[in-house]
Order: structure tokens, then sequence, then C-alpha cells
């Protein structure tokens, strides 16, 4: 019998979904409307309802969101604290827009900044402060954070690039901070291919964000330029791929918990590795499996033979390498970054898939498990 194959992402589109989005591109196509158009006012409406915000602007990317977020917030020349372990586009956009990324750690926890790693990081100068919900997951720590941000004066912004549909304590991703970012890159729970959301409960931050979205004109249809903006649009056909797939989020999501569970149950008794675990509380959509391996563990070699020898591609890290040891941001201030460095280097993630089953999800686990016990035996031979 043939072993199989799991890929490290599968993006799942049914052929009624196909359908649909190829219906509503014709639309399009015979309006002649192909940008900021129907289409996208209701992916943006039905984005807003679904994570309970009052507005939301669709944008190019999630890093155009973030910048454009950045820009309202006017950040050029003062600090934005961000965690170092992130995507480089959270410190880029920072830079785009004229900021000053102040880099901070983590906690081994969540991945994500804590009370005390915010307080380390936090100067007279800084204006802002970016929680990014690695992975999906909300840090059960997140009004702490919250609480020191009002308490000083800083806004808070999330980074929820991953973070679609996920909640702490009822609360969806994008309703903590005074903005919001989400991504709809390809690999992401839900995506419109290319594409990005800013979710704000703030109408004048809103109505910045729509004009610096459409290269800072007044206005759509004629008007001075009055921001340094940029061709930051989302298209009508890719507001169309994002309407089918965010009617599939929350079915997405209980496929994903349901792996998860699974992993937990079988990792439980699993030496050589430990999930990061996630409290009850926050509901994560599991955009990310992370899995800390136990010291001395070469990732790797265990990445490599999980792929040639059983088939199964892990997802990307988040992240493998911390924003301090990026050779483009190697200049910033900061101090020793020791907890990301640690869980930077020795996690991997588990693939997980919107319509993953569960035999492909035994089979993955079963591989682990295997490739953990060479590992294991090797290393003893060697000490």
């Amino acid at each position: 019998m043939t072993a199989p194959r799991i890929p490290a992402a599968r993006i799942v589109f049914s052929a009624q979904d196909r359908q649909q989005i190829l219906r509503m591109i014709d639309q399009s196509l015979q309006e002649g409307s192909l940008t900021l158009g129907p289409r996208t006012r209701e992916f943006e409406e039905a984005f807003a309802l679904r994570h309970d915000v009052p507005h939301a602007v669709a944008v190019s990317s999630g890093t155009s969101a973030l910048e454009i977020i950045f820009r309202t917030l006017e950040v050029k020349g003062r600090e934005v604290v961000i965690p170092t372990n992130t995507f480089f586009a959270t410190a880029a956009a920072v830079v785009h827009a004229g900021g000053i990324p102040r880099l901070a750690d983590v906690s081994p926890d969540t991945l994500a900044l804590s009370p005390e790693t915010l307080e380390a990081a936090l100067t007279p100068e800084t204006a802002v402060v970016v929680l990014v919900h690695i992975g999906g997951f909300i840090t059960p720590e997140i009004d702490a954070i919250r609480s020191i941000c009002d308490r000083r004066g800083i806004v808070l912004v999330e980074d929820a690039a991953h973070a679609h549909g996920a909640s702490f304590e009822g609360r969806a991703a994008g309703t903590f901070g005074h903005a919001a970012a989400f991504s709809f890159y390809p690999t992401k729970v839900m995506t419109s291919g290319e594409g990005g959301m800013i979710t704000t409960g703030d109408e004048q931050l809103r109505d910045e964000a729509i004009v610096y979205r459409d290269q800072g004109k007044a206005g759509f249809l004629g008007g001075d330029h009055v921001r340094m903006g940029y061709a930051w649009r989302m298209s009508e056909l890719h507001a169309a791929v994002g309407l089918i797939h965010l009617s599939h989020l929350d079915e997405a999501i209980v496929t994903r918990r349901r792996v998860a569970a699974r992993y937990d149950e079988a990792l439980a008794s699993l030496s050589g590795c430990q999930p990061l675990s996630i409290p009850d509380a926050s509901i994560s959509n599991f955009y990310k499996y992370v899995v800390l391996l136990d010291p001395g563990i070469d990732r790797a070699e265990l990445k490599r033979e999980l792929s040639e020898r059983m088939g199964v591609s892990l997802s990307g890290e988040v992240y493998s390498s911390p924003l301090h040891r990026q050779p483009i941001f190697a200049d910033l201030d900061g101090d020793s970054f020791p907890v990301a460095d640690d869980v930077c280097a020795r996690h991997i993630c588990l693939p997980v898939h919107s319509d993953m089953t569960d035999d492909e999800a035994d089979y993955v686990v079963e591989s682990l498990a295997s490739v953990l016990a060479g590992r294991t035996m090797e290393e003893a031979a060697k000490s």
C-alpha cells in the first residue's frame, strides 16, 4: 500500500464554490466594475459582521493593511513596539510608514508579547504596540497588555494576519485593539487569492484608510490627492473569492480544531516534543499547530526525513528566524531576546488543512513518532 502524501497546506474550494466565484467574476466583467465595487463592499460588510466590528476596509494585502494603519496613526519618527517573533511585514510596514520598530521578546507559553516583555520594551517614545496573534491563537494575557497600553496612552494594534475567526472569551480577533490587520494570502485559513482587511471601531481611521488605499485621493471618482497613498485597492475579482471563502470560515475552523484535538491526544504520550498549549478560553483557528521539539533534536533533519521517508510536509514555522536575526533588521536597537531565539529554533508546525481527515491526521502523528524515535536513538548512540 502506498503511503499518503500530506502537503504542508491545502487550499479548499469545492466545485460549487468555484462556480459561484466564476458567476460573480462574470457579473463584474459584464458590469465593467473591476475594483472598489459592490463585491468589495459586500465582502467588507460580511467580514465586519463575522468579526463583530463596526468597520472593515478591504485592501491589497495584509502588509498594506498594516502600513495604512500605521500611516493613519502618524507613527512617523515614533517608536512602534513589535515582537521579534513575527513576520518581516510587521516591521517593514512600520519602516515604510516612517516609524521606528522597537523589538520585544515573547512568552514561551504563547509565542506572543507578554506584559513583562512589553514593559521591558516600552520607552517614553513609544506610540504604538503591535500584538501578533501567532498561528491563530489570541494570548490570554491580551487584556493585561491592553491595560498597559491604556494606562500609558499607547495605541494597541492587532496583527491578526493569522487569526480569522479566532476569539478569546467570546471576543473576536480584531476587537481588542484600536485597529487590526488581516491577511488573505493563499495559505491562510481563508483567502481571497491576495488581499487584506483593516478592522476598526474608529470611523475616522476607516475614512483615512479608504483614502490611503486609493492613491491618497479624496474621492474614488476624482478629487485632489490629500495623503501619500498607494495602489492598495482590492479588486472585485479578489473580493469574489474572499466572499466565498469567508462563507466557509466557521466550518473550516471546526475541522481544524478537530484535527488539533486529535493531535493533542496523540502527542500527549509522545516523547521528544511538546505541543503549544491553548487555554480553553482561546478559540484558535489553528492556522498553525505549533510543536516544540526537545533540545538537541535537529529540526532540519527531522523535516527532511518526514518529507522524504514519510511523505509528510510540515507547514512553515512561526517563525524559523526572529526579526533580530534577519540581515535587513540587524541594526535595530534592542536587548537580547533569549525566548524568541529558543522557540524559533526548535519548533515545528504540523500540517492542518480545512478538509483534513482523521486518517491523514493520524498518519502525520504516526510519521512524527517514527522519525522522532529514530532521532532519539541516534542521539543516544552519539552520547
